[in-house]
């Protein structure tokens, strides 16, 4: 049995550890706030862009689509664009991410595909590289900024849309955390490049005929690249929401067990001080009946 001293000093440890946790669960709210409003806000843009490109690429077809649009003509090589967070304490956040991101590349090798993956962040890294050390393409480092913002996602979609276009992969697949509350962050997987077609929602303009300067095809080219930034700077926002949200609950859930530990802690000390007490009254009675 642990002695008084011992007792005493789990007891203490765990309420230092205590305050941490129950520090960065305050943090982590305050973050969450402004983090969440950023994603929700960015959600909307992108819903809409997706609306004018699915507009624009009904009119547009054949030999006459983008690159961007219509690939390669080849779906052999993937690469999985994997964002992980930066920072750890967010509960199964990261694990939950890595293994879509395992079940993705596993499939396709299934099929027979060719899989490389591009990270970005870095608790994704060292669970990827045990099972899939020799297919990663690259390391994307955010954690130089203290909020990564569209500049990031800029050279990210910049370094891809220049490996698609050297030849370098067929088809990437992004690979995100999807922020739905402080309790839920889904695991995502949307293909990337070439850029998914999307289909046309009635509600944008029906039937209306719409004519567009200079033309569909030069729109493209502008939006399709944009679309792409969206996406990645949509799935940083979403990623930095979804980290402040777990790592929110997974310190209030700490705080929790360290008030627990601490309960059964204290019961204890104070049962071995009782018995130590008891003991030594036994003792003194014993030794005055002797006399």
């Amino acid at each position: 049995m642990a002695s008084l001293k011992e007792l005493k000093g789990r007891i203490n440890s765990v309420k230092s550890t205590q305050k941490i946790t129950k520090a960065k669960q305050m943090v982590a709210a305050a973050k969450l706030r402004r983090a969440q409003a950023a994603a929700e806000a960015a959600r909307p843009y992108a819903e809409r862009l997706s609306g004018v490109m699915a507009s624009l690429a009904g009119k547009v077809s054949g030999d006459s689509a983008p690159q961007l649009l219509a690939g390669n003509g080849a779906d052999q090589r993937h690469l999985l664009v994997v964002v992980n967070t930066d920072k750890g304490l967010c509960g199964g956040l990261n694990a939950n991410i890595v293994k879509a991101a395992k079940a993705k590349a596993r499939a396709l090798i299934a099929e027979g595909k060719e899989v490389r993956f591009y990270l970005v962040g870095k608790k994704g890294r060292a669970p990827i590289k045990r099972d899939f050390a020799e297919r990663i393409e690259k390391h994307f480092d955010t954690s130089e900024v203290r909020t990564p913002g569209f500049e990031e996602a800029e050279a990210i979609a910049d370094d891809l849309i220049g490996r698609f276009e050297q030849g370098e992969f067929d088809i990437a697949h992004l690979i995100y955390p999807v922020f739905r509350s402080a309790l839920a962050q889904d695991p995502t997987v949307d293909q990337l490049i070439p850029v998914p077609s999307p289909e046309s929602d009635a509600g944008t303009g029906g039937d209306a005929v719409v004519d567009y300067e200079p033309g569909e095809e030069e729109i493209l080219e502008e939006l399709l690249p944009r679309y792409v930034k969206t996406q990645l700077f949509g799935s940083l926002l979403e990623r930095e929401a979804s980290e402040q949200g777990a790592s929110m609950t997974a310190m209030d859930n700490a705080t929790r067990n360290a008030g627990d530990l601490i309960n059964k802690l204290t019961i204890q000390y104070n049962r071995s001080r009782q018995a130590a007490i008891t003991t030594e009254l036994i003792e003194i009675i014993a030794g005055a009946e002797a006399l």
